[in-house]
């Protein structure tokens, strides 16, 4: 199954909190003191908002479950000659994934990714390691 994951930046997360949990009508299945994440069956979606990136829509993603179905979003991108940044396994979000991302036409960043464990911090970075979270990956490029 693939999730259409989006990442929100937010100014004060106690607000969007009982925004997103109204709108959703169900509480967020991760909460830290700087994010927060809903994984939801109606709509399918995977919505986390953080007061750690710039306000506002910061990326778009789709999660999958297993290897070979992020192997098959990997090799549709490649065929139709997009550009793809294969990050590997890196540590973002709580969460230690296997990512890949492109930029779309539009600019916005899009990840293809696994969920591979729940971690106790929010990036590499932060559990002083070097590797860059989220679409930050993008931009050194």
């Amino acid at each position: 199954m693939k999730r259409l994951h989006i990442h929100i930046g937010v100014e004060n997360l106690c607000k969007s909190i009982k925004f997103y949990s109204a709108l959703f009508n169900t509480k967020p299945v991760k909460v830290k003191p700087d994010y927060a994440k809903w994984m939801l069956d109606d709509p399918t979606i995977n919505l986390a908002i953080s007061t750690r990136v710039k306000k506002g829509v910061n990326h778009l993603g789709i999660q999958v479950d297993n290897g070979s179905e992020l192997e098959s979003v990997r090799e549709r991108i490649k065929e139709a000659d997009i550009s793809l940044f294969n990050e590997g396994e890196t540590n973002c979000c709580y969460a230690r994934s296997d990512k890949s991302w492109v930029i779309d036409p539009a600019g916005i960043p899009w990840e293809a990714y696994q969920t591979l464990k729940d971690i106790q911090y929010f990036s590499a970075s932060s559990a002083s390691e070097s590797k860059a979270c989220c679409n930050q990956a993008l931009t050194a490029q």
